[in-house]
């Protein structure tokens, strides 16, 4: 272990032995640097990245307890056992129960610490994270949240989409960005812009504008705030947090992949990402929820389309890495089997790893959601407990090492053959 690593690493064990006298911590630091980009490829040690990993919304949630913190130790333990290096998460919480954000400009230390807990665990045990700055929906707060704190201060806002446009609510938004970069980890007293565990950031989850089906709006307030984001942290990458529904700038895509009903969602695949200030480009895929009429293979297919799409431009067009940033198979699908989310996850993994063997831009996928053991309150239609070792996670396993090998981090198992 380097000299330097150790320090840090001593760093971490004091800290979390002066909290928390009952957590032994027995993995070394992860020292990696910072993820970059070259080209359609991210880079991490002078190697290309390629990783699988998962979505955990939950950590600074389950965190700002000391007493369930241990949920997200277990969690990040089952991942990497399993070989994935990468952990979506929410770096919002906007108004309510356990707000990290109680009101705007004003946080909650104890939920901050939380995160910071979540962002010290995975550097710890080797996982870079993706942390998104807000949503799109109400849950956890959200646009909905940011415009009526503006409202309560006088402004003449009505619609969620004014998100987009009023003043003030742009700078609340300004703001908690930059308060999120700038924020002193408590545990490592390193700043979150100089992590490198941290791999880069989203606008906003799934962000949408009904008011504005044109893309104008969205293309408007990407245009502002990206550029904003770099300048405050000029280390991390940065991305939209889009879904990937294509707009007026690829008339033939929108026509033969997008659903219907995303073309009145104000969002553009092409125009969004291809920016100087966005670093890669993200998409989602949930056909189940987009197309509940088709059935089981034409949705299969459909999937392997829209992932052939995508990564197609990426390579061609906008020429960035890719992730798929949430993808998974709803157990509440009528007549859903274990089999058809095995067929979804294969499906989408051998698509991805198809990109990533030939050095392309596909550099991950990324499943909704990974809970721990006895995490109830959690539990949903799309959630994968790692330790019940399903035909499922197995799949997610050999995908992560093979992953992993094309980045000279692993060695394929003797089961995993391309």
């Amino acid at each position: 272990m380097k000299y330097s690593c150790f320090i840090a690493f001593l760093a971490i064990v004091i800290a979390l032995a002066q909290n928390y006298s009952d957590l032994v911590v027995v993995e070394a630091v992860s020292c990696d640097g910072f993820v970059s980009k070259k080209d359609v490829q991210f880079i991490l040690n002078g190697k290309p990245f390629y990783a699988n990993g998962f979505n955990a919304y939950w950590l600074a949630y389950e965190a700002t307890d000391p007493t369930t913190r241990f949920k997200i130790t277990y969690a990040f333990q089952n991942a990497t056992s399993h070989g994935m290096t990468i952990a979506r998460t929410w770096g919002f919480h906007d108004g309510g129960y356990r707000a990290l954000q109680t009101a705007p400009g004003s946080y909650d230390e104890l939920t901050f610490q939380g995160l910071d807990f979540a962002i010290v665990e995975a550097k710890r045990l080797g996982i870079k994270l993706i942390i998104t700055f807000v949503n799109n929906y109400s849950d956890f707060g959200g646009r909905k949240q940011y415009v009526a704190w503006a409202k309560s201060s006088g402004q003449n806002v009505s619609s969620d989409d004014d998100f987009y446009t009023n003043p003030l609510v742009k700078q609340f938004y300004k703001n908690h960005v930059k308060t999120m970069v700038n924020r002193v980890n408590t545990f490592t007293k390193v700043v979150y812009k100089d992590e490198p565990a941290i791999m880069g950031w989203e606008l906003m989850n799934e962000p949408q504008c009904r008011a504005d089906p044109s893309g104008k709006t969205l293309m408007d307030w990407i245009n502002e705030m990206a550029p904003y984001v770099k300048s405050v942290d000029s280390n991390h990458l940065l991305s939209t947090g889009l879904e990937g529904f294509y707009g007026d700038s690829s008339p033939q895509r929108k026509t033969s992949l997008n659903p219907v009903a995303a073309n009145v969602l104000g969002t553009d695949f092409i125009a969004n990402h291809n920016l100087d200030s966005i670093d890669f480009a993200s998409i989602h895929s949930y056909p189940d929820l987009w197309f509940p009429n088709l059935d089981e293979n034409a949705r299969l297919d459909y999937l392997r389309k829209w992932l052939e799409g995508h990564i197609e431009d990426a390579q061609n067009i906008l020429k960035k890495p890719i992730i798929l940033g949430e993808f998974g198979k709803p157990s509440n699908t009528p007549g859903y089997t274990q089999a058809q989310r095995d067929a979804v996850f294969t499906t989408t993994f051998d698509t991805i790893y198809a990109s990533a063997q030939k050095g392309g831009p596909a550099a991950g996928a990324l499943f909704w959601h990974v809970i721990s053991d006895g995490m109830d309150n959690f539990k949903d239609a799309l959630s994968i407990v790692l330790s019940d070792n399903t035909s499922t996670v197995n799949i997610i396993s050999q995908q992560s090492r093979k992953m992993a090998f094309l980045g000279g981090k692993g060695k394929l198992s003797r089961k995993i053959k391309d």
